[in-house]
């Protein structure tokens, strides 16, 4: 199949970079400025595939004839770029976020047919450290869609496909499990070591900043049930014990180099749910209040 990808940054670039070597057909849209500094290639320093360089093509436009549309801009980023590149002409073929959080799936399927959003997750650890330069960080990089009825047969060519590019990927038919389970990794561990300013492995070490995460991920598997989502609180925990000492989440990441941190599509939802159904998120509102503080001070 033909891929585009919005967003080459370190899902994105990963994502493209894998299929483009299993001989894929790739295009990266990139804003304007960014596409013409761009190189015609991803270089990729990976756990999981090992170091190479893919060519890829580069636009600033949509790319109308592709199967596939990853979006992997941050959720901070996702109003401009879909307003920017009216995403509504991409009719045909599918579109796959993989962005952080939760509500930017409606979001799509209110400006583009939902029945071609096809919701995607993935665990990993990756960054752009330069244009074109991608580094995969994490000992895995598993991705799952969610796809049920007639969607399902597109989602399982694609997960064949990445599969066979060396990432691993699977279909799932419980959309709201596959997202609320990401985010009982994700919001605990992206909310303490943001606020921290430290790497899992510091907030493991320091027991009360683990009952904090602890906490978090009691209200995330709240606000997730809530939902109508089945998510094993054991096993998130399970992870996030077992993650790399050396971890850092995203949103640290992004305090550290002076970006918007992505607080509102991570953290939001749980606070929304919390606020809409009764029960305490306060722990995570506490931890977004010290993010938010941070980012304020630059």
């Amino acid at each position: 199949m033909k891929y585009a990808v919005l967003g080459a940054g370190g899902v994105g670039g990963l994502v493209g970079g894998a299929l483009a070597r299993a001989g894929h057909p790739v295009t990266l849209i990139l804003q304007p400025e960014s596409a013409k500094r761009h190189p015609r290639y991803l270089s990729l320093r990976s756990q999981v595939l090992g170091e190479f360089k893919a060519p890829v093509a580069i636009t600033s436009q949509l790319v109308l004839d592709a199967d596939v549309m990853w979006i992997a801009v941050k959720a901070t980023q996702l109003d401009d770029a879909v307003s920017r590149l009216r995403i509504e002409q991409f009719a045909h073929g599918l579109v796959i976020p993989l962005l952080n959080g939760i509500d930017h799936v409606a979001k799509l399927r209110a400006t583009y047919p939902p029945e071609n959003v096809m919701p995607g997750s993935i665990r990993v650890e990756s960054e752009r450290t330069a244009p074109g330069e991608i580094s995969q960080l994490s000992p895995f990089a598993a991705i799952q869609l969610a796809a049920a009825g007639p969607a399902a047969a597109r989602g399982v060519q694609v997960a064949e496909e990445i599969s066979a590019a060396g990432l691993t990927c699977e279909v799932v038919e419980d959309e709201a499990s596959m997202l609320w389970g990401k985010m009982a990794f994700l919001a605990p561990l992206a909310l303490t070591t943001a606020a921290k300013s430290a790497p899992l492995g510091a907030i493991r070490s320091d027991k009360s900043w683990w009952r904090r995460l602890e906490s978090c991920l009691t209200e995330v598997c709240h606000a997730g049930h809530a939902q109508g989502a089945r998510i094993d609180s054991a096993e998130a925990l399970a992870r996030l014990t077992a993650a790399p000492e050396n971890t850092r989440s995203s949103m640290q990441k992004d305090l550290e180099a002076g970006r918007t941190p992505e607080l509102d599509a991570i953290g939001g939802p749980v606070v929304r749910a919390g606020r809409a159904h009764g029960f305490d998120v306060s722990t995570t509102e506490d931890l977004m209040t010290i993010i938010a503080a941070r980012a304020a001070q630059g």
